[in-house]
């Protein structure tokens, strides 16, 4: 059994990823920015018979909430084996670089790879605890700079704070993996696919069930490489 902690849990493709893993027997920490969503998503769990799930309130935008929530972790468990980082916003429209609002780029990055950076930097101490510590950052195939310059999809030309996020998490998964390369720890990112949730209104053309699978996959495998980039299918993407 492995002690998993998600962030962005209490909805979409983190709650269900949570909800597989949880049915596979691991035990699960539902990372919320609001508690009660959180509770709330707890109890769903736990109504479906899941009770190897548990809430944790943490904001990735705010350093205390992030303190808060490592210390609320380690009074349940002494490691974490898997860290997820799927908590992820949008931003407003339009995005366009030229002359989108510096403000929603800051907003959007703050998310997107600040939350994804300071929560894994405060938790890593728990990780290395682990036998096998895996990070997961849930990712986007916006963030690649090598479908972006090639891809004719006008999806590729209306995010662009957050593809620009994304391609920052991309970074920070190949950093983070050449820094640990002489350990025992698996980084990667991993692109769901175009999921319909609330970050996108509801349009993708898949549910969070099908998103959340490669993302199970990648946490339950024997052995992963480290330092990839990976879409839904669990193929390798250009970073």
């Amino acid at each position: 059994m492995k002690k998993i902690f998600i962030t962005g849990a209490n909805q979409g493709i983190g709650f269900e990823t949570a909800r597989q893993l949880a049915a596979l027997g691991h035990y699960v920490y539902l990372g919320s920015r609001s508690l009660l969503n959180g509770i709330e998503a707890q109890e769903k769990l736990n109504r479906a018979g899941f009770h190897n799930v548990e809430c944790i309130e943490i904001d990735v935008t705010d350093i205390h909430s992030i303190q808060s929530a490592k210390q609320t972790l380690e009074s349940k468990t002494q490691q974490l084996d898997v860290l997820i980082n799927n908590a992820g916003i949008a931003g407003e429209q339009p995005q366009n670089i030229s002359t989108g609002s510096i403000s929603n780029l800051r907003n959007v990055f703050e998310t997107n790879f600040f939350g994804a950076v300071q929560t894994t930097q405060l938790f890593i101490d728990l990780l290395k605890k682990s036998e096998g510590p895996r990070i997961i950052n849930v990712s986007s195939p916006l963030g690649s700079l090598s479908l972006q310059s090639d891809s004719q999809n006008p999806n590729f030309r209306t995010y662009d704070a957050y593809s620009a996020s994304k391609t920052a998490l991309n970074a920070f998964t190949v950093l983070l993996s050449k820094e640990f390369e002489e350990t025992d720890f698996k980084i990667i990112s991993v692109e769901p696919g175009y999921t319909a949730s609330n970050l996108n209104r509801y349009q993708g053309t898949q549910t969070p069930e099908q998103a959340a699978g490669i993302i199970v996959k990648f946490v339950t495998l024997q052995d992963i490489p480290t330092g990839k980039f990976f879409d839904r299918n669990g193929n390798e993407l250009g970073w």
